[in-house]
């Protein structure tokens, strides 16, 4: 069977860090893909690097294009920061400012757009908007320099690509419902898969706006259906929407909202199944998080193995999960790096397709939730005691692939393989 790759926009302001593998009958692919075909084998793709290289080069140039078609197409509301990241057009972020940070900011010109505070997390924000005549990076430049103390960045935007205790006194086993949580693009909850599945959501006003990617992560995390069944299929689902079909959704304070609104309603185990940029307040927020028990888990990305880290994922504390196909080798476009801590199905996924049906899906994203998923039958509740014990637990049934002990390929082990659902599988359980 040869192989089809993609990167696909699934919202309109970030590249979606998801690849999909050709149409099954039955089993839809998601939409909007730029297809590649390549001669070869699945297992002949997973060849050493440089050989692979040559074939795939165009993966982070795709990346790159569809950045720029990106600007071309919101430039009232999205720009770049130096480096090329996408950001919201002309705002700062400080972090918990005091006042003579605001003065210095109105000194140079800078006007407060909006200011709301976290206790969950001890974070306060102030965002500014940049005057015209002022460049944006100029802007924080100047501000920075006035204030050498002040936590200030841009607004960055985020793309959708057995029980071992630890160390001393083991924690006290956990009891109440199992919930997880996600933040990403809306999920179809009326969709076969996830229409029993309980919780909150947050985000958009109140209003559901379904994506095709929060949907299939989402299926991944908590789906059940005839043939299908997610890594917590019995968990209650908290999901906070980012992007809203916005084009300048899924920034750092739009990711730092829903991890207040995780930390207000307690969810233990969070997927985000984002990357992009560092950024100072997304930084803070992830950190708030873990202290207080609570464990974070994101995708590495699909930029390629010699890409630099993505973030949330290379934080302090978080959950790196990288992709496998089902040959156990990792996926060629996986980011690679001590960010890296477990490695679980990435490719040849049956997921759950916005406005009902299923697709075939490839990516970190993909197996960033059947580790959430994991682990969120072991932390119910918020607790760093709990929840360091929750994550060497899975060391029981990890499977050592690649160097002996944990590598920056694969991590600490291979999880959730008994979890990836074959799409050709599904398709027969559900015909019968």
């Amino acid at each position: 069977m040869k192989a089809f790759f993609a990167l696909s926009l699934l919202a309109a302001t970030v590249v979606a860090q998801a690849q999909l593998l050709p149409r099954l009958p039955g089993v839809e692919r998601l939409p909007g893909a730029v297809d590649r075909v390549l001669d070869r084998t699945v297992d002949r793709v997973l060849q050493p690097l440089p050989e692979l290289l040559s074939s795939t080069t165009s993966l982070l140039d795709l990346r790159v294009t569809q950045v720029r078609d990106l600007l071309r197409r919101h430039p009232d509301v999205i720009e770049a920061d130096p480096r090329g990241e996408l950001i919201r057009r002309r705002e700062l972020v400080l972090v918990s400012p005091g006042e003579a940070a605001l003065a210095a900011a109105a000194a140079l010109g800078l006007i407060k757009l909006r200011e709301e505070a976290w206790p969950e997390l001890d974070l306060h924000e102030v965002v500014l908007r940049v005057p015209p005549g002022l460049d944006t990076a100029e802007a924080l430049e100047k501000l920075r320099a006035a204030q050498p103390d002040l936590q200030a960045d841009f607004n960055h935007l985020y793309a959708r690509s057995g029980n071992v205790a630890a160390a001393g006194r083991a924690p006290a086993k956990q009891t109440g419902p199992v919930r997880v949580g996600l933040i990403d693009g809306g999920v179809d909850r009326r969709h076969e898969a996830l229409r029993r599945a309980g919780g909150g959501s947050f985000g958009c006003g109140g209003r559901p706006v379904p994506s095709e990617h929060g949907t299939a992560v989402a299926s991944l995390l908590v789906g059940r259906d005839r043939g299908f069944a997610g890594a917590a299929d019995k968990a209650e689902l908290f999901a906070a929407d980012v992007y809203c079909d916005q084009p300048d959704g899924g920034s750092a304070e739009d990711v730092v909202r829903a991890l207040a609104w995780m930390a207000r309603e307690r969810v233990a185990v969070v997927n985000v199944s984002l990357v992009g940029p560092q950024n100072r307040l997304l930084e803070q927020g992830v950190a708030a998080l873990v202290k207080r028990g609570h464990l974070v888990v994101a995708a590495v990305g699909n930029d390629g193995p010699a890409a630099p880290p993505l973030f949330p994922a290379s934080y302090a504390g978080v959950i790196g999960v990288t992709g496998v196909n089902a040959s156990r080798r990792v996926l060629p476009e996986a980011a690679q790096g001590a960010q890296v801590m477990w490695s679980a199905p990435g490719a040849e996924m049956a997921v759950a397709r916005s406005g009902g049906g299923y697709g075939v899906a490839r990516g970190t994203s993909f197996a960033a939730p059947l580790v959430a998923g994991l682990l969120a039958a072991q932390l119910r509740q918020p607790d760093p005691a709990a929840a360091a014990a929750a994550v060497d637990g899975m060391a029981t049934g990890a499977i050592d692939l690649g160097a002996p002990g944990r590598d920056p390929v694969y991590g600490r082990g291979f999880v959730a393989e008994d979890l990836r659902v074959v799409p050709e599988r599904l398709q027969a359980r559900q015909q019968r």
